[in-house]
């Protein structure tokens, strides 16, 4: 009989933590490994910057676009950001999901809410924690992105976002970087394992059993 594992539906995977956590470096080690995750694209109203792609970093859109968008409920989560807007539209998410195709977002703990509250049977959510705020303070000064005032608030809204961990399905602390990008793998691998995602065992179990023995 074939062994073909089709068709199945796509998991929808949302990593969040506090800045300086490490969950997009995990994200990105993440995607490379597994060439069928794909990261959601969001939209934006801001204007392009030199190296960007649209379609690739962003969908860029007007304001009226945008808003037109809220207005049809078609975002899955947006936010204004110093002036500008972001979301992540629903359709070529659910096109993903459907086709069986998984979607990655790396996005902070109020638009795994969102998204999680318009696909709360797709979404799996998972928390990354740093090992401490003076770790996590150690990482933002390395990365040399910042200027010290605005690592200081980081670190101090950092407690504000793992109050909300106690939302999400799984919970790592990246201490260890391989480590916990190991147990996010295992957490990717197993959820693409559901049953309820595998539209093809029903018709596989029924082969089996029609088997002559």
């Amino acid at each position: 009989m074939s062994n073909e594992r089709s068709p199945r539906r796509g998991v929808l995977l949302i990593v969040a933590s506090p800045s300086g956590a490490g969950k997009t470096s995990l994200c990105r080690r993440l995607m490379a490994d597994h060439g069928g995750l794909e990261l959601s694209v969001s939209m934006t109203t801001r204007g392009i910057r030199p190296g960007e792609v649209h379609g690739r970093d962003y969908n860029f859109v007007g304001h009226d676009e945008f808003q037109r968008l809220i207005d049809e409920d078609a975002f899955l989560e947006w936010a204004d950001v110093h002036g500008n807007r972001y979301g992540s539209p629903r359709g070529p998410v659910d096109k993903a999901l459907a086709e069986g195709r998984d979607v990655l977002f790396d996005i902070d703990w109020q638009g795994a809410r969102d998204v999680a509250e318009k696909c709360p049977e797709d979404a799996v959510r998972v928390f990354i924690l740093p090992p401490s705020l003076e770790e996590l303070r150690r990482r933002l000064v390395t990365r040399s992105q910042d200027a010290d005032d605005v690592i200081e608030r980081r670190v101090a809204n950092a407690k504000g976002e793992i109050e909300h961990c106690d939302a999400f399905d799984y919970v790592l602390v990246n201490e260890d970087f391989d480590r916990s990008y190991a147990e996010l793998a295992h957490i990717y691998h197993a959820e693409r394992s559901r049953r309820f995602r595998n539209l093809w065992v029903g018709d596989y179990k029924a082969a089996l059993l029609n088997e002559a023995v």
